[in-house]
């Protein structure tokens, strides 16, 4: 018998679709979109795009969502790829931020805007400035992997999140903070040269979360002059309010309880070179080392030293004493295997190399060996900091961007060391003609540069303006 005219077609056209399609059709505002289940459960269990997976079935009409379709589709080609599309730049960072919260993909937006891969030191350009409420100059800044950034001013601390919009703005007991140090989104250690503890605070609703302390000899308060970590601990540079004492101690970073202490030292006489206390931190993860190095202004000029710490043994690894030319600033790349810093009386850079460690004079010179002027120290106030396999040196207003150049073929020294590493200097992608006031600080999350400048009430954001909206 001859098939009839009904049983001829499937009911829903000419494509069948089984009952257990993958496809997956949704209505936005009265536009039809398709994807794969596969792509929908990309955003995860507690997202919306996984619920609309779960209900979403060829015998039944399409889930209906009362948002915009243009929106939708950009965040739809989000899942797909992994990137924004390039028509994304059209629309409203803002209104993409609040669509993926009611879609429940705000870390994929993140991601994508805002990854630390996407960091490129030679196509940065201003994109954006800051601006921050009162008089006072920034003193420190703060940030997370993903950009989120924390700016003291004063006694208070204003905090931006990813976007960079303005979260909220907390007075502290301080009256200007020197040392800050993120420990979460909403978590920062905080600290001052002339207040009592290591603050803990809770960014978010403006309370101190806990206060560490360093019980020195003479029972009186402990200053903080420096902050690190490592993902496992959070560091502390401790001095008594006599000034006849520091020591570094060693938390862990989820319960803040005390683990160790190293670098105590005591001042005694005039030997007050002898402690000089650390004022910068640096956590090496590739050796498993702390770098803390300070340096001291005295009537024989300016004298520091820079030691590295096996913080779970507490002894030292190795040791630089700066008499001759001693660091403005000091900074250590884990990428390049090196420390690098600007001489505070030539303003020249110098590197060494962490493959030689041990040696009793390992400051390289990069480019033409500087000479003291008259006596003036070119290089004070100059900042350093290593980011991915380059360095940043403000001169000034300026920023010099140093990185290594692979040579073809290079000699080996006796301990079969690679000899003569070149470095070579450039100025930041477009930032030839940045100008501007002394810049006194320099931070790096996500795919950003964060700068302040002397004077400024505000905070300077440079980015890849490849990726930037």
């Amino acid at each position: 018998m001859p098939p009839s005219a009904e049983s001829a077609f499937p009911r829903n056209g000419f494509k069948k679709i089984k009952a257990e399609s993958n496809i997956a059709t949704i209505d936005v505002g009265g536009q039809l979109f398709q994807t794969t289940k596969q792509t929908l459960n990309l955003a995860g269990p507690d997202s919306l795009f996984s619920r609309i997976s779960e209900s979403a079935s060829p015998q039944l009409a399409p889930p209906f969502i009362d948002r915009d379709p243009e929106l939708f589709s950009i965040l739809l080609s989000l899942l797909r790829t992994g990137n924004l599309p390039s028509k994304a730049k059209a629309l409203d960072l803002q209104d993409l931020i609040f669509e993926s919260q009611f879609y429940g993909i705000e870390t994929f937006l993140m991601n994508s805007l805002s990854n630390p891969s996407h960091f490129d030191a030679f196509n940065l350009e201003k994109s954006l400035i800051l601006p921050l409420n009162g008089r006072d100059s920034p003193s420190a800044i703060a940030t997370t992997p993903f950009g989120s950034v924390h700016v003291a001013h004063g006694s208070k601390i204003t905090s931006f999140d990813w976007s960079l919009r303005k979260k909220s703005t907390i007075l502290t007991q301080f009256t200007a903070v020197d040392s800050m140090l993120a420990i979460s989104p909403r978590l920062a250690a905080v600290g001052a040269t002339d207040f009592s503890g290591l603050q803990i605070l809770d960014l978010v609703n403006g309370f101190v979360k806990e206060t560490l302390n360093w019980e020195n000899v003479t029972k009186t308060g402990s200053t903080v002059q420096g902050i690190g970590s490592s993902p496992e601990f959070l560091f502390a540079s401790f001095e008594s309010a006599r000034r006849n004492s520091n020591s570094i101690m060693v938390y862990d970073l989820n319960s803040l309880s005390p683990v160790n202490e190293i670098g105590h030292y005591e001042i005694y006489g005039a030997e007050i070179n002898s402690a000089i206390p650390a004022t910068k931190l640096n956590w090496v993860s590739g050796y498993g080392l702390l770098m803390a190095s300070g340096s001291h202004s005295g009537p024989s000029g300016v004298l520091g030293n820079i030691k590295f710490w096996d913080t779970r043994s507490g002894n030292v690894v190795w040791e630089i004493k700066e008499n001759v030319d001693c660091f403005s600033d000091v900074t250590v790349s884990d990428n390049l295997s090196a420390i690098f810093k600007v001489g505070v009386n030539t303003g020249g850079m110098f590197f060494a190399d962490l493959r030689n460690i041990g040696a009793e004079n390992p400051w390289v010179p990069l480019g033409e060996r500087k000479k003291v002027v008259n006596g003036k120290k070119e290089g004070s106030g100059c900042k350093i900091e290593s980011h991915g396999s380059q360095v940043f040196c403000s001169k000034g207003g300026n920023i010099e961007l140093w990185s290594e150049v692979v040579v073809g073929s290079k000699k080996s020294s006796k301990n079969g060391m690679e000899d003569d590493r070149l470095f070579r200097k450039n100025l930041m992608g477009r930032m030839k003609d940045m100008g501007g006031s002394r810049i006194t600080n320099m931070a790096f999350g996500g795919n950003k540069m964060f700068m302040t400048r002397k004077d400024q009430q505000t905070v300077e954001v440079w980015q890849n303006s490849a990726r930037g909206f």
